[in-house]
């Protein structure tokens, strides 16, 4: 007969095994691009295949795996429970195809999952309000594309402590109104100073001197993190963007 102390021993090591296993499975992040319009003349980004190349390299360097996909099916509460974070690289319009789908997404994240939103990620899902709130705004336009002045609110989060305090970026520069509440700023620009006709319509004097370009927020028992930047395919070697969605990744799926 097995011993107190061997029984042990093999409890211990079995919920070692476990624990290893649980922590394999909570480094894997999802990489999801799908840009769906049903008449098809939904904007799709250039930049999509070079970002999912340049988080798939973050992963090898920084540990955890990386899968990718456009096809809302995998929207599954068996499947997400895979991956420590979901990452939406310049994702637009439509991204699931039923509720079904789109109450996966939400519980999985309102249950402790990890998000990750870049650039175009605000435009998915333009007419479901809980979306807005996970990512943390609604996309609403864009002036042209141009040269601002960006600045880092808060140097210590893992998004951005490997910034400069300010740097110039060349990108467009997204506006964001239903905001949600409880935004933790991370980088901001003037909007005073940016080339655009409307500005005064939207954001007019609602932001002063700091619209929000990045941001984080708790979703529940989940983390969502959002950066407005990166249009251009050049823009996913730079490492003023790459740190800001390696620590954006770390933080949302509480790796390391």
């Amino acid at each position: 007969m097995m011993s107190a102390m061997n029984r042990l021993l093999c409890c211990l090591l079995t919920a070692g095994l476990l624990a290893g296993a649980a922590a394999a499975a909570n480094k894997r992040v999802l990489v999801y691009t799908r840009n769906f319009t049903p008449d098809g003349k939904g904007y799709v980004h250039e930049n999509i295949a070079t970002s999912v190349e340049a988080i798939k390299k973050m992963g090898a360097e920084h540990g955890f795996d990386v899968d990718s996909s456009d096809d809302p099916k995998v929207f599954t509460a068996a499947n997400l429970k895979r991956y420590a974070a979901l990452v939406f690289s310049n994702s637009n319009n439509v991204a699931f195809e039923n509720d079904e789908q789109r109450a996966a997404f939400k519980s999985y994240v309102e249950g402790g999952g990890g998000f990750v939103g870049i650039h175009s990620a605000t435009g998915s899902e333009r007419k479901w309000p809980d979306y807005w709130n996970i990512i943390g705004g609604h996309f609403l336009r864009h002036p042209k594309l141009q040269t601002f002045t960006v600045r880092v609110k808060d140097p210590k989060h893992p998004a951005t402590r490997n910034l400069p305090a300010t740097f110039d970026w060349d990108d467009e520069c997204y506006y964001t109104d239903h905001l949600a509440p409880d935004l933790h700023v991370l980088l901001v620009t003037d909007p005073a100073k940016l080339v655009d006709p409307q500005k005064a319509e939207y954001p007019g004097d609602r932001f002063g001197d700091s619209l929000p370009l990045a941001w984080s927020h708790e979703v529940g028992k989940g983390r969502a993190f959002y950066t407005a930047l990166g249009h251009k395919k050049e823009h996913y070697s730079n490492p003023l963007l790459v740190n800001q969605i390696l620590g954006g990744i770390q933080w949302a799926a509480r790796i390391k």
